[in-house]
């Protein structure tokens, strides 16, 4: 066993961290954070925004999307469906909170996450791809005026 080699607690808690670190950053809108989840040539697919690879892409589609009310990103059942030393697969289901004028906070939309995630040599993971999926939703809901 080399020193780059995973147990799977180990994985699993890159993977977890990588997700909340990704909600995190996206909720508080610190989009140069939210790139930095993602692997150089990484990729995002998620419906009404399609398909974006590389950095700049990425930051070009996550600064277009409008949050004009705080959101939470809450990221449950991730379920790891596949790992190696070097490579993750995982699935997660979205549930987003908005608050709305009244200070009230309600369900926005759900979703879920697919998610290919790549270990770098720090042994940080960062996003390979992530593809989200909104359930009931025929568009993203946070493009819609």
């Amino acid at each position: 066993m080399n020193d780059m080699a995973s147990t799977f607690a180990q994985t699993a808690e890159g993977i977890r961290a990588a997700i909340a670190k990704y909600a995190q950053a996206l909720d508080d809108r610190r989009i140069e954070d939210v790139v930095g989840t993602f692997c150089p040539d990484g990729s995002i697919d998620i419906s009404g925004l399609g398909r974006q690879q590389g950095r700049e892409a990425i930051q070009r589609a996550y600064e277009g999307l409008s949050m004009a009310v705080p959101h939470r990103h809450v990221v449950v059942n991730t379920l790891m469906t596949h790992w190696n030393d070097d490579e993750a697969t995982s699935s997660s289901d979205l549930i987003d909170l908005a608050r709305d004028s009244q200070s009230t906070w309600g369900v926005c939309f759900v979703g879920r996450y697919e998610d290919t995630l790549h270990r770098g040599s720090n042994g940080e993971w960062r996003f390979h791809t992530r593809k989200l999926r909104f359930v009931g939703e025929e568009e993203n809901p946070l493009l819609q005026s």
